[in-house]
């Protein structure tokens, strides 16, 4: 074990492999830890936190040790850069928390409020006065990992409508399609239900 610890095939792959895996799993994790806290998941975000840290510190103390390894800065830096995407990627995944939707439209958009309406999403219509004329606004909350099939409802029924999507922190109650139960509605509650802890 001793002589492979000093080998040169520890020094400059094993690890520096070791390093870029801690630094993917660590950056995730951190990802993840700070859109936790934009949600307001205050008791999961300090979880993540602390093994974050605890694996970071194995990394930089790798890092120390080995100064004068440039595979392991090269490790390092790689690790970090994959680490974020990866931790946008599970984020998009996961689909937390809720968007507002608001659409805007020219176009008759009786048919596109019966079509969401009929789907159980909750909505709310306004008559305004845009810049060429008289239209339509229509505001939503939804879910956040229904947004994709909303914005293909908006396509199908009003492809020229102006929409925009924003995040919301907290969302009081609401008109929201029923989804089915399993493990992603379990996922989802035990979720909403550490939000209401503020």
């Amino acid at each position: 074990m001793e002589h492979l610890l000093n080998s040169a095939i520890y020094t400059w792959f094993i690890l520096p492999l070791l390093i870029f895996l801690a630094r993917i799993l660590d950056v995730s994790l951190g990802t993840i830890r700070l859109i936790f806290i934009s949600k307001g998941m205050k008791y999961l975000a300090p979880i993540i936190g602390f093994f974050e840290i605890l694996i970071w510190l194995l990394a930089i103390g790798q890092i120390m040790k080995n100064l004068n390894n440039i595979g392991c800065f090269i490790a390092y830096g790689g690790g970090f850069a994959l680490g974020t995407f990866l931790g946008i990627f599970i984020e998009e995944k996961l689909s937390l928390g809720m968007v507002t939707v608001r659409i805007i439209t020219q176009k008759d958009a009786s048919e596109l409020i019966q079509f969401l309406q009929s789907k159980n999403y909750g909505i709310t219509c306004i008559d305004a006065k845009g810049a060429q004329g008289q239209v339509k606004i229509i505001f939503m909350i939804i879910r956040r990992q229904d947004l994709k099939n909303v914005i293909a409802i908006i396509n199908r029924f009003n492809p020229n409508a102006f929409y925009s999507v924003e995040d919301i922190r907290f969302v009081s109650e609401g008109i929201f399609p029923l989804k089915k139960s399993g493990y992603g509605g379990i996922y989802l509650r035990l979720f909403r239900g550490i939000r209401k802890g503020k």
